[in-house]
């Protein structure tokens, strides 16, 4: 029980701190299961292997990564669908309320310079938490040569900027590039 108290505090936690979405919430999501101890347990609840594999999991199953790895981690966490149940409820509901109590207000407001304001001032701050992911999850669990992942990532990068081609394609290119590279 005491797990389960943990997990949905965390992913409160995790919630209502994570601004930016489920990029920018990778490196709250990974202090949280990989370097803390929570009550009610001896050591972290994952690994750096655990997380950087629940992440690519994330990453290819439909919908927002920040919940998907909420589902993931509490189902690994607690080894049933509960544990899924709480984090994913707990990680979702500080987004759930702040949107219920403060669209109307927002609605109305859009046009005040301050609040115009505190969103320009925001953007910053989600681009470096974005970054941060990316930063984070450059490790040798996922990169085990780094020049040929820096021109995968390159060459992505130029076939985005310079063409027209969907980045649907350019994603399964990349894949199909790692996986006969690796």
């Amino acid at each position: 029980m005491m797990t389960y108290l943990s997990l949905f505090l965390t992913y409160l936690k995790i919630g209502l701190f994570g601004f930016g979405g489920g990029y920018a919430m990778l490196s709250l999501i990974q202090h949280e299961t990989v370097d803390v101890i929570h009550a009610g347990s001896t050591e972290p609840w994952l690994t750096p292997t655990e997380f950087t594999d629940i992440v690519a999991i994330s990453q290819m199953t439909p919908g927002p990564i920040g919940i998907n790895s909420a589902t993931y981690i509490g189902y690994t966490v607690t080894g049933s669908v509960w544990g899924s149940i709480v984090a994913t409820i707990a990680v979702c509901l500080p987004s759930f309320l702040l949107v219920l109590l403060v669209s109307r207000l927002i609605l109305q407001h859009k046009e005040n310079p301050i609040i115009k304001s505190v969103f320009k001032g925001l953007r910053p701050v989600v681009v470096g938490l974005i970054a941060s992911a990316a930063l984070l999850l450059m490790n040798s669990e996922n990169f085990t040569d780094h020049t040929y992942s820096i021109a995968i990532c390159l060459l992505s990068l130029a076939l985005a900027y310079f063409t027209k081609l969907h980045p649907i394609f350019i994603i399964l290119l990349a894949g199909v590039a790692g996986y006969i590279i690796y």
